[in-house]
């Protein structure tokens, strides 16, 4: 049996919750700044979290050490890390998610002569354009 252990599990494993985050927070850091990466990054990256080999299948496939994969899969992750903490841009799109998210809220809560709730959609809304701007 191969073990699915890898650098998502440095710290002495995590619960399933934390692993799913993991993996979904890398594949949006991939989808935002995976171009930027070497070409053995996106595709240790992807053969990693794409097809759910084990460290150990993708050094078999590629004729190299488990620790070799282990070590290029968390530089691919330190430098998709490090690009969205210079860039922010995935930071930024959750900010105005959140907000897109207050003015649907706010407009579901407003009824018609209700002016209090119309006034926060009318808030929340610019608050989003000038986010946007």
């Amino acid at each position: 049996m191969v073990s699915r252990a890898g650098p998502s599990q440095a710290a002495g494993g995590r619960d399933g919750a934390a692993l799913l985050a993991q993996r979904a927070r890398v594949a949006l850091l991939e989808d935002r700044y995976g171009p930027l990466l070497t070409v053995r990054q996106r595709w240790v990256l992807a053969r990693y979290y794409d097809d759910d080999l084990s460290l150990a299948e993708i050094a078999a496939e590629h004729g190299v050490s488990r620790q070799a994969v282990h070590d290029q899969l968390r530089r691919a992750v330190a430098a998709l890390e490090d690009m969205e903490a210079r860039l922010g841009w995935v930071a930024a799109v959750d900010g105005w998610r959140r907000r897109a998210l207050s003015v649907a809220e706010a407009v579901g809560r407003a009824r018609v002569g209700d002016a209090a709730a119309l006034a926060e959609a009318e808030g929340a809304a610019r608050a989003l354009v000038e986010d946007l701007a």
